[in-house]
């Protein structure tokens, strides 16, 4: 029996611990949430560990804006195209109508320039396409590799903010220990298993971070390099019709 009262005391004292170690885990964690939310200053020697991974996230949190407002941007310029070749195909069309009516120089010239004008219309209106391929890859790059490599930042966040708060814990801990005291080196020892096992996963997820952010990268210049050659060849490719047209509706006219 009294084995038995024993064991029963050694697991209740266990458990008393181990709900004791959680709360201060939580206590600590939540400490160090607040010192990042009050933007108090951090160990430097920390922070400068992370100097190479928060430059990732500079560089990350920068992919991330430019590519919502280059949606914005590819919206608006095809909005723009559009009204502007509404505008002028109307214009084109109206100076048609009165070409018609008129038999003179000044006729002819409407005519050319009626001619000019709903070509160029016309060229203008075929960028749309190739804007529009752009606008639907930039926003699946955006949905997918931005968003899956969002995921992988927020996960090491939530880890680094584990491991410093850890560290303060083990700070803390460092600061009142009695080498001489048995139970004071064993809560530092575990102390300090808790800051190798946070800084494990830190790690692990800080390397896939910066592997991620680098294939972003990679992958952004990829696109749109293949995206902007595509709407360049059709740029490239109105002009030189609207030129060859314009030039021959002069040339017409002079005779």
């Amino acid at each position: 029996a009294a084995p038995h009262r024993c064991s029963r005391r050694w697991t209740t004292l266990r458990g008393r611990y181990s709900v004791m170690a959680r709360m201060q885990k939580k206590f600590w964690k939540t400490k160090q949430v607040l010192i990042k939310a009050t933007g108090k200053k951090e160990d430097e020697y920390v922070v400068a560990s992370d100097a190479d991974l928060d430059a990732k996230l500079e560089f990350f949190r920068s992919v991330q804006l430019t590519c919502t407002e280059l949606l914005k941007v590819i919206e608006k310029y095809q909005h723009r195209i559009t009204r502007l070749s509404q505008e002028e195909n109307e214009l084109g069309l109206f100076l048609r109508f009165q070409a018609e009516r008129d038999r003179t120089k000044a006729g002819n010239m409407m005519e050319a320039t009626s001619k000019a004008l709903c070509t160029s219309a016309k060229q203008r209106m075929a960028l749309c396409p190739p804007l529009q391929r752009m606008y639907q890859e930039v926003e699946t790059f955006r949905r997918r590799a931005i968003a899956d490599t969002l995921l992988t930042v927020s996960r090491m966040e939530k880890t680094r903010t584990e491991y410093r708060g850890a560290l303060l814990w083990m700070k803390d801990v460092s600061q009142e220990l009695d080498p001489d005291t048995y139970k004071q080196l064993e809560k530092f020892r575990k102390v300090q298993s808790q800051v190798r096992g946070t800084k494990s996963q830190f790690e692990k997820l800080k390397n896939d971070v910066c592997q991620k952010v680098d294939m972003l990268g990679a992958s952004r210049c990829n696109m749109l390099s293949h995206s902007l050659c595509t709407y360049q060849v059709h740029c490239r490719n109105g002009q030189k019709v609207v030129t060859i047209r314009q030039r021959g509706e002069l040339t017409h006219t002079q005779f």
